[in-house]
């Protein structure tokens, strides 16, 4: 993927206008087309570099194949669920998304809906629109048999409550599981209610989560505990469902439950079940499994309150997500840096210039380890030394990946896919470091790379911001060799120089110019020679019968 060239983006869904004003004064070309079929999609997407989308566009495997000059999907809100993540990953495709945009509106109508739940507002509006005045109808949370609610929120036989009977929040206790940007908010927010709230995040810690009034419990001690329950995770393998049948048994009767996340973290079918059965008392969903619902039996339930999927929207949060997701890829585009990145996250080490020269040689002695040792497949070892590289393996790791799988049988190789790729290939690159590096790199340090039983080891570093070859299968380069352009490398015994005199005569053959020539310290009687050219040659049948190997590479 070629960063920064950038020229075609097309928006799929509607936003804000400053996301194509933005897009436009950075030097971009906008196609706005909401509302598209999948096979309408399908034929757009082909010429597109950059595809920007809200929730309901589905970037599938499919849809990613079709687009063959698109580098990047932009996803003006939080979710990532309706795009292929693994399959834009391989393609080497970048998804970004505003991870910040939509969380307080999120919050506040998860809040609302609250709010709602314990009030039963929508359902006592609806029977005023109806020309009812059912104040004091018998009757409770939609049943005619004369059920209420207690101050605990769970369901009694009180056939003296109103249909509308609600509860306070005061003093009741909301178990909060996901305590991420929503989460927190959620949470800041009903505490001003008078209520208890306690919660669960994987990831998250109990101190953190308890500067924000959190009491952070497992889940098995959650369920017993709540009156209400909001639910603010991504959609994974380990959340879907994670309100089901065993759960809800485990909770209060008539535990009230909030989903503005994702449609699935809540099993529909097991919340239906429980609402029959008034183990729940009343849920409040903005997301579905499907959306929208075919099947209405939950929608239509009397203790539901359902909206199609408005967590986002409002004005503030669709201008915030709009233009939050074009000033990213205008600043992809330019090259001044990447946020909000989902995968890849190497990549945005690219932009810096402090660790673009570390990654650009990374992947070139990924490039030369791979040449060298005549594989593909194995374990390599990528060794960072010294201090200013203690945290560097992250992305030094794909770029070696990258290196080493580049001139293969994939079409493009980039920090994207590297990692994934090269799993695939029987590849696997890890990293280590050591804060100590040998003089006179000891102020700068050393990226050594190592292809695992074999002696094929490679050692560079970078000077200035040039990356150089420091060091080949155990020799030195007193003057470090740059990796950048045509080169041409071989070995040979050490004080044979018939294999310099005949290159020097093709060089003048051919009209190339020799531009860098260094050679490295003798191990058993033979050098290394790194030589830069200003363009390859065409024919090494001449220098092969004079070194022991030899071969070009253009960095």
């Amino acid at each position: 993927m070629a960063l920064g060239k950038l020229q075609k983006v097309l928006i799929s869904e509607s936003l804000d206008p400053c996301c194509r004003e933005i897009l436009q004064a950075g030097g971009l070309r906008v196609q706005e087309k909401p509302g598209l079929s999948k096979e309408e999609l399908l034929r757009e997407i082909r010429d597109c570099d950059g595809l920007i989308v809200r929730s309901a566009t589905k970037v599938t495997a499919e849809v990613l194949e079709a687009a063959e000059r698109l580098q990047v999907v932009g996803r003006a809100g939080t979710g990532v669920d309706n795009v292929d993540v693994e399959a834009a990953t391989r393609k080497g495709v970048l998804v970004m998304n505003t991870p910040t945009g939509n969380s307080l509106s999120a919050a506040e109508l998860t809040c609302g809906m609250i709010l709602c739940l314990a009030r039963q507002i929508p359902q006592a509006a609806a029977s005023m629109k109806e020309g009812k005045w059912d104040r004091k109808k018998v009757g409770g949370r939609g049943s005619a048999s004369g059920w209420g609610v207690s101050m605990w929120g769970v369901l009694t036989h009180s056939p003296c409550a109103s249909q509308y009977m609600g509860m306070e929040l005061n003093g009741k206790t909301l178990a909060v599981l996901g305590l991420g940007r929503i989460g927190r908010e959620v949470a800041t927010r009903m505490q001003a209610f008078g209520m208890k709230t306690i919660g669960y995040d994987p990831i998250i810690t109990p101190d953190v989560s308890a500067t924000f009034g959190v009491e952070q419990l497992p889940l098995e001690q959650i369920w017993p505990r709540c009156d209400f329950i909001t639910v603010h995770t991504p959609l994974l393998p380990s959340t879907t469902g994670l309100l089901n049948d065993s759960t809800f048994a485990k909770c209060r009767r008539g535990v009230q439950v909030v989903n503005c996340a994702r449609g699935g973290i809540v099993d529909e079918g097991a919340l239906l079940r429980a609402l029959q059965s008034g183990q729940c008392g009343g849920a409040a969903l903005d997301v579905f499994t499907q959306e929208p619902p075919k099947d209405r039996d939950l929608v239509n339930h009397p203790n539901v309150i359902s909206c199609p999927h408005l967590g986002a929207s409002t004005r503030e949060a669709q201008s915030r997500c709009g233009k939050e997701i074009a000033m990213q890829i205008v600043d992809m585009a330019t090259g001044k840096g990447l946020t909000g990145v989902v995968n890849g996250q190497a990549l945005s080490k690219a932009f810096s210039p402090q660790t673009k020269p570390w990654i650009t040689l990374a992947r070139a002695l990924g490039t030369v380890l791979c040449t060298v040792g005549k594989q593909v497949q194995g374990s390599v070892q990528v060794c960072t030394l010294g201090t200013p590289l203690k945290e560097a393996g992250s992305y030094l790791t794909p770029a070696v990946a990258a290196g080493m799988l580049a001139g293969g049988t994939q079409k493009e190789v980039t920090l994207v896919n590297a990692t994934l790729l090269a799993q695939e290939a029987g590849l696997k690159v890890t990293s280590t470091h050591s804060d100590v590096a040998p003089e006179p790199d000891s102020s700068t340090g050393l990226v050594q790379v190592s292809l695992q039983g074999t002696p094929h080891q490679v050692t560079g570093t970078v000077q200035g911001s040039t990356p150089a070859l420091r060091q080949i299968n155990g020799a030195t380069f007193k003057q470090p060799a740059p990796l950048s352009g045509p080169l041409l490398m071989y070995r040979a015994k050490a004080f044979d120089t018939s294999a310099l005199a005949t290159l020097t005569g093709l060089l003048s053959k051919a009209g190339v110019q020799l531009l860098s020539y260094h050679s490295s310290s003798m191990v058993a009687g033979e050098q290394w020679s790194v030589l830069g050219l200003s363009a390859p040659l065409s024919n090494l049948g001449e220098l092969k019968p004079r070194v022991t190997e030899i071969f070009q590479l253009y960095l």
